[in-house]
């Protein structure tokens, strides 16, 4: 049970989880645009984790540090479940730019694994994989697992009349070993229970490729409290899932 909840946690990458390119996904070429960003406040998050994986039910808690101010930005994510202790450190520091967050590096540190770094190497304008010989051009908007959403956050304080029913983003979305584009689509608002409270939520859906089979990504966003992530989701096609609702909220000086 336990090998097997970490290896679907690991593939999301624990808020990881997504470059924003914060266009329509029929672009092609650089489908990437400067946005008006607004980065929500520093915070302390903390989140339960419940799961079924297997057949198996798993719980946990996650903490996500997100520190802004003066041009740079770091979010630290620390993910533990029952009877394992700590699973996950997760870090993604950088700059802003005239697209909005601008990585510089993204590391992931798995339990039984050697830690590994992606690098958004400005100077020669490429990403780079600790773990693979993989290269991907570095034109502007990309992202990383863990800042896609806080990128998303940013874009949606600055202007909130893009999140409506029906809106799309695509993002390309720098892992450990590879990037890939995701397409985000606005389903409705909705009232959303969770420990920490109901919450009045933007509901966001990443689903699979139509010709693809792949994970179905559920965020709500909460945009009466700094627009922070108030549940996130990962469902497979089997029916496994890794639910993740917020349960404290501290905001801090950067």
């Amino acid at each position: 049970m336990s090998i097997i909840f970490l290896r679907r946690l690991f593939c999301l990458g624990s808020f990881s989880t997504l470059a924003l390119l914060a266009v329509p996904a029929a672009a092609e070429d650089h489908p990437a645009a400067k946005q008006r960003t607004n980065l929500p406040p520093t915070a302390d998050l903390g989140y339960m984790i419940r799961a079924k994986q297997s057949g198996f039910a798993v719980e946990g808690e996650a903490h996500l540090k997100w520190t802004a101010g003066e041009g740079k930005y770091q979010i630290a994510t620390e993910t533990r479940a029952m009877l394992l202790g700590k699973i996950l450190d997760a870090k993604s520091e950088g700059g802003v730019d005239e697209y909005g967050l601008a990585p510089l590096s993204f590391t992931e540190k798995r339990l039984r694994r050697d830690a590994t770094t992606t690098t958004f190497n400005r100077d020669s304008k490429s990403i780079s994989f600790s773990a693979s010989a993989e290269r991907y051009p570095l034109r502007g908007g990309e992202q990383d697992r863990n800042s896609a959403i806080w990128q998303l956050i940013a874009m949606a304080r600055a202007v909130p009349s893009k999140f409506k029913d029906g809106a799309e983003w695509t993002f390309l979305v720098a892992g450990q070993r590879d990037a890939e584009p995701w397409t985000f689509h606005v389903a409705k608002q909705e009232k959303l229970a969770t420990p920490f409270g109901e919450l009045d939520t933007w509901r966001i859906i990443k689903a699979p490729p139509p010709d693809q089979k792949g994970q179905l990504v559920e965020i709500w966003l909460a945009p009466g409290l700094e627009w922070y992530p108030a549940r996130i989701r990962y469902t497979d096609t089997d029916g496994d899932y890794i639910d993740q609702s917020l349960a404290t909220v501290t905001k801090k000086s950067p």
